[in-house]
């Protein structure tokens, strides 16, 4: 017989309350079953673990050396079952979260996070801000495990999943002093002849580019290629050209950058959330399922 956690417990209930029937009952199993299981535990540790009389069992000292192990082992394998199960409903863990910074400005990062720390507050969050062409050999790697990024410049491997969290209209956002920001709203034909700064990533323009030829019929003048959202304002504060950025980043107050609405239905960016299928991590499954709800 291989000493089970089943016998220590029944030999630390039987322990404790000093009479195989009251043991059996607190067990939930018949007396006879109970003493076979103690004699096959005496048998197999090589020595009587109790003195029995007509009407109790006392410990002996080998017993007393057990109850103090029994009950130090069954304490352990309780905390180890708590700590799987935690960690299997999410609660526990590490979740390490790849951005790029436009989803920062639309909010939908930030109000994830926020309410997965309220609903798993022992998990561990960790932020990594990475252009999109990055995430993508990140996550394969093993170093993130989710992914926020719009989905231009995203290298989507067939094994990664994505999910479409959100869009949001564009507005152009353009230098304070620039004579189109004097009208409520910009034409899209106004921006052919315009330096334009596009968010890039790697050999990756941003889609815009293609839905501003269709829109406009000509070429459009790109100025200046970079790969954050500050860097584009930075550069459109500077007078060096015109952005289409997501309406939430009105939200952000750059000195001498003002945003204008287009006259005409405006164009849309998006959100991509992407991890790997059937991640075994049960935080990084809480999370998942939070942010695509």
């Amino acid at each position: 017989m291989v000493m089970e956690l089943r016998h220590l417990r029944y030999f630390v209930t039987l322990a404790e309350e000093g009479h195989f029937g009251r043991a059996a009952e607190r067990l939930h199993i018949v007396q006879p079953t109970l003493s076979m299981q103690i004699r096959d535990l005496e048998r197999e540790l090589g020595g009587p673990l109790f003195v029995r009389t007509s009407r109790s069992v006392e410990l002996t000292e080998a017993g007393e050396v057990l109850l103090v192990e029994a009950r130090r082992t069954l304490a352990q394998a309780a905390h180890a079952q708590a700590a799987v199960e935690s960690s299997l409903r999410g609660e526990t863990g590490i979740v390490r979260v790849g951005f790029a910074g436009v989803a920062v400005l639309i909010g939908k990062l930030t109000d994830d996070l926020r309410a997965f720390h309220v609903a798993h507050p022992d998990a561990v969050l960790e932020l990594y801000e990475m252009a999109p062409s990055e995430q993508g050999s990140a996550l394969l790697a093993g170093e993130l495990d989710v992914g926020y990024s719009p989905s231009y410049g995203f290298d989507f491997d067939p094994e990664l999943e994505r999910a479409r969290i959100g869009d949001w209209p564009l507005v152009v956002a353009l230098a304070a002093d620039h004579p189109l920001a004097r009208g409520r709203s910009i034409s899209l034909s106004d921006l052919a002849d315009e330096p334009l700064i596009v968010y890039a990533s790697g050999q990756a323009d941003d889609s815009t580019l293609t839905a501003l030829r269709q829109r406009t019929g000509s070429e459009p003048h790109v100025a200046h290629r970079v790969s954050s959202t500050l860097s584009v304002l930075a550069l459109a504060a500077a007078g060096l050209g015109l952005a289409l950025v997501p309406q939430p980043t009105t939200q952000v107050s750059i000195p001498n950058v003002t945003y204008r609405p287009t006259r005409e239905e405006p164009m849309a960016a998006d959100l991509v959330l992407v991890s790997r299928p059937n991640d075994s991590n049960g935080a990084v499954r809480a999370f998942l399922a939070l942010a695509r709800g």
